[in-house]
């Protein structure tokens, strides 16, 4: 299993929208992520950021999230979240929510 956390800004004005979308993800939306082996997934707000994690459970992660990307209700699920989210400016080539290190872990 791997542990993923990830990081973007929020648009102020964009925080109850983005709340009220994740109260109810659409159910094609939950079931492609669970087929994709992601676990214990959780996405954290404070102040304009959220702050994503997530458990990897599957053997090949760039597949997996292909497979996800190439869905089209998860597309239509991301085209409907972008506008409410700022990338940060400090992140790796083709990343959307930055990828974070992890720096301590305690079981």
């Amino acid at each position: 299993m791997q542990r993923f956390g990830m990081i973007i800004r929020i648009k102020p004005e964009k925080i109850e929208e983005y709340k009220r979308l994740h109260a109810d993800v659409w159910p094609d939306v939950l079931k492609i992520i669970s087929e994709c082996n992601i676990r214990n997934y959780s996405i954290y707000l404070k102040n304009d950021y959220l702050f994503s994690y997530f458990e990897y459970t599957g053997t090949d992660f760039d597949a997996d999230m292909k497979k996800m990307a190439d869905d089209p209700v998860t597309q239509k699920w991301w085209e409907v979240c972008k506008p409410c989210q700022v990338p940060l400016e400090k992140r790796e080539e083709g990343e959307w929510w930055a990828n974070m290190e992890e720096v301590f872990h305690l079981d």
